[in-house]
């Protein structure tokens, strides 16, 4: 089950505790982690938010350098999203903004219907909280979080909705990160036909690989099977016999002279001659993109695109909010 984006929460986080010379006495031993206007942050509170994200990462490694280090590195962004959750709440105090347990049950019913929607079966409220439960958060704790979500979403509406204008050249820039997004994600295929340029070849030598790639090129190129060419000249033998192809990978796994390739050459046909550097190894190579899944034009998903924009836009004028907000309230981070 999917869940929403959801910060680090804790399921038992306890402070320190040392013992007193009599048995009925303790210390809990505690310090501030930021201060933000006169309200400090404390390092349990803290801790409790980010539980989970410690499991996940001893889970991940048992090294405890890299534990180290990786917790640190969680401590602080953690830490800043803390303050900026802080500062929120500030706002939604003097705005006179809150969220009521109804909304949260609606919130966690909506979370419900998208996980049934992704995986076409019937999932309830029930269903996600049980799955809150399995990953080892609190029911308070996942409520919390949601609470934080939705009372986010009125201060954005309120306070940032207003800054934001989309225009269509908007829309159109969020079109070419799209397209740029999917291509690196899709899997694509590429027939390789690559001759092996041997260390130590005198000129000449180069030159009669280059020669007959160039000729195997344009036999290709006028029409000749590009697989019967590769099972004749292709000096990789373990692609001999699937065509020069290594199946579907992902666009960002290719080596990138082979992206280059991929991006300038139309699929089902063949490129020139072409020279290249992979790993240890110099090769003439000729390839052969194959037809990919059609990405919609623009048309045909403006609508999309324009709330893509809007979001974007969004994003970008919280963040410049949030960094007002912070220049006009005192903060003193202690981590």
């Amino acid at each position: 089950m999917r869940l929403p984006r959801l910060l680090p929460l804790l399921v038992a986080a306890t402070a320190a505790i040392a013992s007193m010379a009599t048995p009925a006495r303790a210390t809990i031993v505690e310090r501030v982690v930021a201060v933000i206007g006169e309200r400090p942050l404390l390092w349990t509170e803290l801790l409790h938010r980010a539980s989970a994200t410690r499991v996940q990462i001893r889970m991940q490694t048992r090294d405890p350098n890299v534990v180290s280090v990786q917790e640190q590195e969680m401590y602080k962004e953690l830490l800043d999203k803390m303050i900026d959750d802080r500062l929120e709440e500030q706002q939604a105090d003097k705005a006179h903004i809150s969220v009521a347990p109804e909304e949260i049950d609606r919130g966690i019913n909506n979370i419900a219907v998208q996980a049934q929607q992704q995986q076409g079966r019937a999932v309830t409220a029930a269903d996600v909280m049980g799955e809150v439960r399995r990953r080892g958060l609190s029911e308070q704790d996942f409520r919390d979080e949601i609470r934080r979500q939705i009372l986010e979403g009125k201060l954005i509406e309120l306070r940032v909705r207003p800054r934001v204008r989309t225009t269509d050249q908007d829309a159109r820039s969020a079109y070419q990160h799209w397209v740029n997004d999917l291509r690196e994600q899709q899997l694509v295929e590429v027939r390789l036909l690559a001759k092996r340029i041997l260390p130590g070849s005198t000129p000449q030598q180069t030159q009669a690989v280059v020669t007959l790639t160039e000729t195997l090129a344009h036999q290709a190129q006028s029409g000749q099977d590009f697989c019967q060419l590769v099972q004749q000249y292709s000096d990789d033998p373990t692609t001999r016999g699937t065509c020069g192809s290594r199946g579907p990978q992902p666009f960002k796994d290719l080596f990138p002279v082979i992206q280059e390739l991929v991006r300038s050459v139309k699929p089902g046909t063949v490129s020139d001659a072409t020279h290249v550097h992979i790993g240890q190894d110099e090769l003439m190579v000729l390839a052969m993109p194959m037809p990919q899944a059609r990405v919609p034009s623009y048309e045909e998903v403006k609508n999309e695109m324009m709330q893509r924009a809007l979001l974007e836009g969004l994003e970008r004028a919280r963040k410049q909010w949030l960094e007002e907000l912070r220049r006009n309230v005192y903060i003193d981070v202690r981590l």
